[in-house]
This record gives C-alpha cells, sequence and structure tokens, in this order.
C-alpha cells in the first residue's frame, strides 16, 4: 500500500494539523489499526479523519498514547508536498 506515514505521541485534545499540496485522505490511526490498514484489513480511523479535498485537515486526537498519521492519495500516485503540525492542547 502506497501511503506518507509517520508516528507520534500525542495527548487527548491535541490537533493535528495536515496540508496537502493534493487532495488525499488523512487518517489518524491507533498502532493496532495502522498495521491493519497497512495489511490491506478493516479499520478504523480517530479524529475527524478521512478524504479532504480541502486542505488543511485539522484532526482531533481522542486520547492519549501513540497515534499514526497517514496520507493515501487512494490509489493514485503523484509527487506531493506536504507537512504536519502538532497544536497541543
Amino acid at each position: 500500500m502506497n501511503h506518507l506515514h509517520k508516528r507520534f505521541n500525542l495527548n487527548a485534545g491535541d490537533t493535528v494539523k495536515v496540508d496537502c499540496s493534493h487532495q488525499c485522505n488523512v487518517l489518524l490511526l491507533t498502532d493496532t489499526n495502522y498495521r491493519i490498514y497497512s495489511q490491506g484489513g478493516r479499520f478504523t480511523h480517530h479524529g475527524g479523519g478521512g478524504f479532504f479535498k480541502r486542505l488543511p485537515a485539522l484532526l482531533t486526537v481522542p486520547h492519549s498514547g501513540g497515534w499514526n498519521v497517514v496520507l493515501d492519495l487512494g490509489g493514485g500516485s503523484a509527487n506531493i508536498r506536504h507537512s504536519i503540525t502538532i497544536i497541543p492542547s
């Protein structure tokens, strides 16, 4: 599966701000759900993630712990520019 991925230790209420040069899926995943996603299974994302036509995307972290931020072009390919910023709660 072709995607961009970054793992963070985040606190409940933090905001993840993702900007990208292309519309894409922006997902906030637990470690377990990231593993399932990477294997092509059915997963659950959190914080209001999904497909974004307009960016930046703002995702709210539901609970403290390790979180995976994923950018996925939904099967497409492109050279993208992106940034991920954590805004503390």
